[in-house]
């Protein structure tokens, strides 16, 4: 116990309260230097790899990476994505009347944004909509990390190489973007995973496949609903969305052979055609109305629900929606999420 005559070293007597206090200091300050990245083994290798980039003054990312801070909390959360989930549970947390209604509101409200980048780019509205609604919850959470500390905790203090690699090359792209669209590499915040703004773009996708929708010069996925919303469609289509394409129908399977067609993986390579013969078959008369084309590509998904199993065909569209997130419990909650939204504008 610290008693009220305990003496510090410089002789000065305090109260408990204050010594406590001056002692939290103390451990606060050295857990602070000992979670900073290391200069000579992380931080100088890393600017030297930066150093033949036109716009990247090395003296400056110096002093950003010296101020980078590697975060427990960070390292915590990669190791426990939701994607582990089963989908009833997966379901059951991003597919919510909430979300459904505030995505409705969310469509009105930015209804001639998402014509125009329908228009544009091919993309429903109701995509764009579940797709901002499950990464931001519609532009409200756009993360509470500083993205320079998550990417530097993540490229640097990650236990996973293969992971640790794509997340310092993040983190170059990080001071890359900074660099050419003015972002504050000490304040820009977002996710635990470094991903920015309403449609939550890590960095190289920040720096590719971001639009400046309303033309002011600037491509800003922090504030812009327009940029966010153009940048939503151009993303999917430069990775193959299909305009008035399908996306995914439920399935209903007899037998042991589709096995081998779940065990293809998600990326489609057979057609519905020849799925069918393997036992699969599209499950009930809507799902047979709404697709006509037996020689198009599927791939057959198995799901986890409670008391069983269910079965989807995904289609090429599904398929481009794992690009953003390469779950295929994500691509389904997208899908599911943005059918009841457009369901529930349609019915008024």
């Amino acid at each position: 116990m610290l008693g009220s005559n305990r003496r510090l070293s410089g002789g000065i007597q305090a109260k408990p309260a204050a010594l406590i206090a001056m002692v939290c200091l103390v451990f606060a300050a050295i857990d602070a230097r000992a979670q900073a990245l290391d200069i000579r083994t992380e931080i100088e290798p890393f600017v030297m790899r930066l150093s033949s980039e036109r716009c990247v003054d090395e003296e400056r990312t110096r002093r950003i990476l010296s101020a980078a801070r590697v975060s427990d909390s960070v390292l915590k959360s990669i190791q426990q994505p939701a994607e582990s989930m089963p989908w009833h549970r997966y379901r059951r947390l991003l597919v919510t009347g909430s979300r459904v209604e505030k995505g409705v509101k969310f469509a009105r409200k930015h209804a001639r944004l998402l014509a125009q980048a329908d228009a544009r780019f091919g993309v429903p509205a109701e995509i764009i909509t579940a797709i901002i609604g499950i990464e931001s919850a519609y532009g409200a959470n756009r993360g509470s990390h500083r993205v320079l500390d998550s990417l530097a905790t993540l490229g640097f203090r990650y236990r996973n190489p293969r992971r640790s690699d794509f997340f310092r090359s993040e983190l170059e792209s990080l001071f890359l973007l900074a660099c050419e669209e003015r972002i504050d590499l000490l304040e820009i915040k977002g996710s635990y995973a470094g991903a920015i703004g309403i449609p939550q773009f890590i960095p190289s996708s920040y720096r590719h496949y971001a639009v400046d929708f309303d033309e002011d010069g600037h491509r800003d996925l922090v504030n812009s609903w327009a940029d966010a919303i153009g940048s939503v469609a151009n993303y999917l289509a430069e990775h193959g969305w299909s305009a008035k394409a399908p996306i995914a129908i439920e399935a209903r399977v007899e037998g042991d052979a589709f096995q081998a067609i779940i065990a293809k993986g998600i990326k489609p390579s057979m057609t519905v055609a020849s799925i069918e013969e393997q036992g699969v078959s599209l499950a009930g008369q809507d799902g047979a109305l709404r697709y006509e084309n037996p020689k198009a590509l599927a791939a057959l998904l198995e799901f986890e629900v409670r008391g069983g199993l269910e079965y989807w065909l995904g289609f090429d569209n599904f398929y481009t929606i794992t690009r953003y997130n390469h779950s295929r419990l994500y691509a389904l909650a997208i899908f599911q999420l943005s059918e009841m939204i457009r369901e529930r504008i349609a019915s008024g």
